[in-house]
């Protein structure tokens, strides 16, 4: 079993607002390339915190549209290459024929969230649901956002990765991924749902990065009617949350917060 995403320590210099310095050794954080083959055939190569792995192989495979739920993958491989770590991922017959049918290249960066598409018509579309979103209460928001600031050991230890969070209706945390990658982190939460088999419609996904719009949809894919992001959303962000009818509260602190999309379903508790 591979390690859960790990640091190493830096020599470094530390100098004060005297101009003397001090050396000092400080921790950052991992980040490998991380093959991802299916069945056989190669899709991309994304740079990640090497930790939470296969998570990371089944939510990835979900947001970026290889397969619709867990079942579509039959089975994940992880091993060690030369360069950085191989994920071989065996998927259903069905799902590889319709894989193979829409294949592209990618070349992840850490922060890249649309890696590889050629055509605009590529982009990853996650569909409105029919039933609105239900209403979400401050007190849940500022509990979600309590418990997660001590639920990251690996930002706790560098200072320089992300997190993403599912919390249930009341703010209680469900699941918490970290990695360098904003949406790496959301898509290990993703697949650590969707092996878990938890029920994402009525709870919300919080996240420690801005809300950039590959954030949105692929809290979308999740089934979560709800995101909750640190920093503000983009405008493209916004425009894609209310395509979707998703909740979406920003510039989320745990004294306030601000309300983007959804106002309507936003409880009397949150506009106190």
């Amino acid at each position: 079993m591979l390690p859960r995403p790990s640091s190493r320590l830096a020599e470094a210099l530390v100098v004060g607002a005297d101009g003397a310095g001090r050396a000092i050794q400080r921790p950052v954080p991992e980040e490998v390339p991380v093959s991802l083959v299916y069945s056989s055939v190669p899709f991309a190569v994304m740079m990640l915190t090497p930790g939470d792995l296969e998570d990371f192989a089944y939510g990835f495979s979900l947001t970026e549209g290889v397969v619709a739920d867990a079942a579509g993958i039959r089975e994940v491989a992880i091993s060690a290459e030369e360069r950085g770590l191989r994920l071989d991922i065996r998927l259903a017959p069905s799902d590889l024929t319709a894989h193979l049918s829409r294949r592209r290249s990618i070349a992840g960066r850490t922060g890249c969230g649309l890696c590889g598409i050629e055509e605009l018509d590529q982009m990853p579309r996650a569909a409105r649901p029919e039933a609105p979103a239900p209403a979400i209460d401050v007190a849940a928001i500022r509990r979600a956002l309590a418990s997660l600031e001590a639920s990251q050991p690996l930002n706790d230890e560098t200072r320089a990765v992300h997190a993403a969070a599912f919390a249930a209706a009341d703010g209680t945390l469900v699941a918490v991924r970290e990695d360098v990658g904003r949406h790496n982190a959301l898509d290990k939460l993703a697949g650590a749902l969707m092996r878990g088999g938890v029920a994402t419609g009525a709870g919300f996904v919080v996240v420690t990065s801005r809300c950039s719009f590959e954030l949105v949809e692929k809290t979308a894919s999740i089934g979560a009617r709800t995101l909750v992001a640190i920093s503000a959303p983009t405008a493209l962000a916004l425009d894609r949350a209310r395509a979707l009818d998703m909740n979406l509260v920003a510039v989320a602190r745990r004294d306030t917060v601000a309300v983007f999309h959804g106002m309507d379903r936003v409880t009397e508790a949150l506009r106190a």
